[in-house]
C-alpha cells in the first residue's frame, strides 16, 4: 500500500512519520467523512467557506482535527483542503494528485520548505489535496504577507493583472529590503525559482510567494506552497509567471527563446548569491535525480499524465544543462 503523503510504503493508511508530521500522530483516515462540495448534498461547505482568508482564486476550505477526524470549520482551522478545481482548464481532476507529487519532489528530493501535505478523498471517492498550514498556532494566527501586500499592489491600483507585473529580480529586492537575514532568504528564493523552472510552474506568481513573522519578530520567507506542474493543465503557458530580470531578456534567453544555465547564473549574481553557491545549488537542478522518477512513478497520476510530468521535467533539466559557465 502506498502512503498518501509521502508515497513510501505504508501497511494501511498514512505512515507513522506522515501521521506524526500531519496530524501529531493520530491515526486520522485517508478518507474525509464528507463527499465533496460537487455532490448533491454539499450544504455543509457553503455554511464553512464565508470566513476563510486564503489567497488564490480556487476555493479552498478550512479543517480542524478532533479527535482522529477531520472537520470543517469557520475557525480556527489548522489544515487547507483544495478540492478538485473548476475552469476550462485541462486535467483538472488530476489537479490534487499534480500539486500532492509536486510538493513532494520539493520536499524529497531538493530539500525546499514545504509545510506537511498529503492527497485525501472524500467519501465520494473524489480527490483533494490536503496542507497543515503554517500560519496558524494554538495561540492564534501569525502575521503574513505575500508579496503582491509588501509591494503595495492591488487590482484596484495596478489593474487585474497586478499579480504578474514585476519580475524575480524585483521580488529579491524587496526580501533585500524587508528581510534582515536576506542572504540566507534570498538563497532560499533562488532554490525555489529554479524548482519553479524546471518542474514547470507557471503560475508562481507575486500572491505565490510570501513573508512571515518569526518568535524573534522578525520576518522570513514562509515554507513554499501552491507548487504544482502547470504544464499538464495548460501546455501553451509561458515557462515561468514572472520574467527573471526586471531590464528584459538576456543574450542568451534571445538565442535560445528559453532561459538556460546562464541566465539562472547572471540571476544568482544579481540577488547576491557567491558564485561558488550559485554553481552548487544549479548543479543539484542539471542532473535528472532518480528519486523525481521514483515519486512520478508512485504518484496518483494518471499514467498518462506520469509520462507529460517526466518529459517536461526532462525537456527543463536538459535546457538548464545548456550554455554552462
Amino acid at each position: 500500500m502506498i502512503c498518501q503523503g509521502c508515497l513510501k510504503e505504508s501497511e494501511k493508511g498514512y505512515c507513522p512519520k506522515c501521521r506524526k508530521e500531519l496530524f501529531e500522530g493520530k491515526k486520522v483516515s485517508t478518507e474525509l467523512s464528507f463527499n465533496s462540495p460537487y455532490d448533491e448534498d454539499s450544504d455543509a461547505f457553503l455554511d464553512h467557506t464565508k470566513k476563510i482568508s486564503i489567497s488564490g482564486v480556487q476555493v479552498k476550505y478550512s479543517l480542524r482535527l478532533e479527535n482522529n477526524d477531520l472537520k470543517l470549520t469557520e475557525r480556527g482551522g489548522q489544515y487547507i483542503l483544495k478540492p478538485i478545481p473548476t475552469g476550462t482548464f485541462k486535467y483538472l481532476d488530476q489537479a490534487p494528485a499534480n500539486e500532492h507529487l509536486t510538493m513532494q519532489i520539493a520536499k524529497q528530493v531538493f530539500k525546499l520548505s514545504v509545510p506537511p501535505n498529503a492527497l485525501i478523498f472524500f467519501k465520494d471517492g473524489s480527490p483533494a489535496y490536503l496542507v497543515r498550514r503554517f500560519d496558524q498556532t494554538e495561540s492564534g494566527k501569525i502575521q503574513q504577507e505575500d508579496f503582491a501586500q509588501i509591494a503595495q499592489m492591488t487590482s484596484e491600483t495596478h489593474g487585474e493583472n497586478y499579480k504578474y507585473d514585476l519580475s524575480y529580480e524585483e521580488i529579491a529586492e524587496l526580501i533585500k529590503k524587508y528581510i534582515p537575514t536576506q542572504r540566507i532568504e534570498n538563497e532560499k528564493f533562488f532554490r525555489l525559482i529554479l524548482f519553479n523552472y524546471v518542474f514547470s510552474n507557471g503560475d508562481a506568481h507575486l500572491k505565490n510567494f510570501s513573508a512571515i513573522q518569526s518568535a524573534q519578530g522578525d520576518y522570513v520567507l514562509t515554507p513554499a506552497y501552491d507548487l504544482l506542474c502547470t504544464r499538464i493543465h495548460s501546455p501553451s503557458e509561458s515557462d515561468m509567471a514572472l520574467t527573471l530580470f526586471k531590464d528584459g531578456f538576456s543574450k542568451a534567453y534571445e538565442s535560445y527563446g528559453f532561459y538556460t544555465y546562464q541566465d539562472f547564473y547572471e540571476f544568482g549574481q544579481l540577488i547576491g548569491i557567491q558564485k561558488s553557491r550559485i554553481k552548487k545549488i544549479i548543479a543539484e537542478f542539471t542532473e535528472p535525480h532518480e528519486l523525481v522518477y521514483f515519486l512520478i512513478g508512485r504518484s496518483f497520476l494518471k499514467d498518462q499524465l506520469k509520462t507529460t510530468y517526466t518529459t517536461c521535467y526532462e525537456d527543463k533539466v536538459a535546457r538548464l544543462g545548456m550554455m554552462r559557465s
